[in-house]
């Protein structure tokens, strides 16, 4: 499990971006699997959202997952829902709830925890580069502030994500980058590959968080797509043609 330098100090806040070790999955999902998502055994996954409470040192906490659709759309979570079908389509969760975990599920999109410890306010985001450029992290410092945070304490972590030098695109999605702001042009490098590019998604969002105000924001600089043994990455799996993968998650929680 990693932890984050902008949040691991922070009175009543517990958090982790864990890794795909020590958990009870087999084959393409090994070992910690922790998305319904994928096509295994659901008690493995039951399993393995178990010990990764353990390991945030929530135990006793309900975890909460969105079904995430890509999307900008933020639930205030106030109660947690029975079971993972009964998960709305969201792709942000804010709580000012103690005993609610929030989990994001990421496999090579940008997981991002927030939380203001003064008004006891936290937050998860999944931010892949749709949910990234519409907002998804704009909307989710909005939905604290509406529980009583303030932009200015809130503090943010950029987990383990698909780094640029793995993240190669064509024109036309560099081009939607470039239609919302010509500065976004600086997030692109050309590809050894003719007519491509890399793009540095971990950059974009972090850069969108400072220029929302926030107050601090701590960047991961592990790459998804090439650390094989630590994380799960949709990209290094379609590039193999594989039937499927595993997801990572990412917790955050009030003590």
């Amino acid at each position: 499990m990693l932890n984050s330098p902008a949040l691991h100090n922070l009175e009543g806040i517990v958090h982790g971006f864990l890794t795909r070790r020590d958990g009870v999955s087999e084959g393409l999902y090994s070992s910690l699997n922790c998305g319904f998502g994928a096509d295994e055994a659901k008690e493995n996954v039951h399993e393995n959202r178990r010990r990764t409470l353990e390991r945030v040192g929530c135990p006793s906490a309900k975890l909460v997952t969105g079904y995430q659709i890509h999307s900008a759309k933020v639930e205030i979570v106030t109660t947690p829902w029975k079971c993972p079908e009964d998960a709305p389509q969201v792709d942000a969760l804010v709580t000012k709830q103690s005993g609610i975990a929030l989990g994001i599920m990421t496999a090579d999109c940008v997981p991002v925890l927030f939380a203001d410890s003064s008004a006891g306010v936290i937050g998860a985001a999944h931010a892949g580069w749709q949910g990234a450029i519409k907002g998804v992290t704009d909307n989710t410092i909005d939905a604290m502030e509406s529980l009583g945070a303030q932009r200015s304490n809130i503090s943010c972590a950029i987990g383990p994500c698909i780094a640029q030098s793995s993240y190669e695109v064509g024109a036309e999605f560099a081009h939607r980058f470039f239609e919302e702001n010509e500065n976004n042009m600086g997030y692109f490098i050309p590809s050894p590959r003719e007519g491509r590019f890399l793009f540095n998604l971990r950059k974009y969002v972090g850069d969108r968080l400072k220029s929302y105000g926030v107050g601090q924001v701590s960047i991961s600089k592990n790459d998804t797509y090439s650390e094989e043994e630590l994380f799960f990455s949709y990209r290094r799996s379609c590039h193999r043609k594989e039937a499927d993968y595993g997801r990572g998650l990412s917790v955050i929680a009030l003590k």
